[in-house]
């Protein structure tokens, strides 16, 4: 749905399809404009990735089993996050990279959430620990966030599960150093 919030009217509204209608909590977890003016959204539930105009048209689609979170990168390719997997994809949906739990098995991942792919090339891992699985053994903690070269080395690992600075499980981390412009944030024709 686009609203235009100076009016409250809706100018655009367009269903997207889900696996299961009877529960809304697994529809979709991350819906992204692209730089081109698309929605890029992780169908959960319905197993894939896919990029629409904004007259709902789906453009792309690549299947992924689980999606949280997706992102288009600068040279075209679409970095997906699942629980157990991060994939690049090209534009065909070939894996270009990909980075598994067992890839890291020391850092104590229990569900990868948004992955986003630094200037340098690296990756920023958040790593989400279900809060209803039991306390967290301070002694082997699991990272909350990390930072992955393309080979999946470690550059730096954040666990902070004390007070008080507990940072409790990690979904996103919002890099404050990317300038946004929103004037340049469009979807189709809006602005």
């Amino acid at each position: 749905m686009v609203l235009n919030i100076a009016t409250g009217k809706t100018e655009r509204e367009f269903p997207l399809e889900v696996g299961n209608p009877k529960s809304v909590h697994g529809h979709f977890r991350h819906a992204r404009l692209t730089a081109a003016g698309t929605l890029l959204v992780a169908h959960m539930d319905g197993g894939k990735v896919s990029e629409y105009d904004d007259h709902g048209a789906e453009l792309w689609t690549t299947r992924f089993s689980g999606p949280w979170a997706a992102s288009r990168l600068a040279d075209g390719n679409t970095l997906i996050t699942g629980s157990k997997l991060i994939r690049e994809v090209n534009a065909k949906g070939e894996t270009v990279w990909e980075c598994a739990k067992s890839d890291l098995a020391e850092q104590g991942i229990k569900n990868f959430q948004i992955a986003t792919r630094l200037p340098n090339g690296n990756t920023l891992l958040n790593n989400w620990v279900n809060p209803w699985e039991g306390a967290i053994d301070i002694a082997t903690a699991p990272a909350q966030a990390l930072e992955i070269t393309p080979e999946k080395k470690v550059v730096w690992t954040l666990r902070s599960w004390t007070a008080p600075n507990n940072l409790g499980p990690a979904t996103t981390i919002q890099l404050l150093d990317s300038p946004s412009v929103p004037e340049d944030v469009h979807f189709g024709e809006f602005r």
